[in-house]
């Protein structure tokens, strides 16, 4: 059962993927998969690869921008700025809980303009909480 949650009109995330939620992903209109987890911290769940193959079987594009738990890096965000300004519609990244998807769309969010208040807000609409990365996303807002 699928636990997509929506962040703003383009953008979603998940807890972890079942290779069935690809096929849900695409019957709501989701272009491009990011999965953020990377692979092997949960042998028992779908790697990168099988997700990669399902969402190809599915049309939609996939791309890989894992984030382990050494925190978030510059390049990390960029690559999500990047992944979403290829996607030609809605996004839905996913992790282990959907936590570290929230918190890189937020630090992405944040280097393209966006309010601190304005992201916390929206993540905390879909059950996350974005304190973790505050001191960054008011950091990245000014540059």
């Amino acid at each position: 059962m699928s636990d997509f949650r929506r962040l703003t009109e383009n953008m979603l995330v998940s807890p972890q993927l079942a290779l069935e939620d690809v096929a849900e992903a695409a019957a709501l209109g989701v272009a491009m998969i990011i999965n953020n987890r990377p692979d092997g911290e949960d042998p028992s769940a779908p790697q990168g690869d099988e997700i990669a193959a399902a969402a190809a079987a599915a049309g939609l594009n996939y791309v890989a921008i894992p984030v382990g738990h050494s925190g978030f890096s510059q390049p990390q965000v960029d690559a999500m700025i990047a992944a979403q300004e290829q996607a030609e519609g809605p996004i839905l990244a996913y992790c282990r809980s959907g936590t570290r998807s929230t918190l890189l769309w937020a630090l992405a969010a944040a280097k393209q303009g966006e309010s601190p208040e304005t992201i916390a807000r929206i993540a905390a609409a879909a059950g996350y909480d974005v304190s973790p990365v505050r001191p960054m996303l008011d950091m990245l807002s000014q540059s």
